[in-house]
């Protein structure tokens, strides 16, 4: 019986070769989801600060835009002639 669990398992074992198994294929796999899944969380919360903090410096900027008051001449009376 015992022959037969092993006969069945030995394609999913490690080779001589040093190919990887399967089930080590899989586990892999799964460890790097997982990590990216982390990396992903992580990595969208970053942007929603950074489009927080993108949003108040363009409100920042705008503000300083507006307290902008050019100097208006008046030069109606003034022409090249003279």
């Amino acid at each position: 019986m015992f022959k037969w669990i092993d006969d069945f398992l030995k394609p999913y074992q490690v080779s001589e070769n040093n190919e990887y198994s399967l089930a080590e294929l899989c586990a892999q796999l799964a460890r790097h989801v997982a990590e990216n899944q982390e990396r992903i969380t992580k990595l969208e919360a970053e942007n929603v600060e950074l489009t927080n903090a993108l949003y108040e410096v363009e409100n920042r900027l705008q503000a300083k835009i507006d307290n902008i008051h050019p100097v208006v001449y008046n030069l109606k009376d003034y022409t090249l002639d003279k």
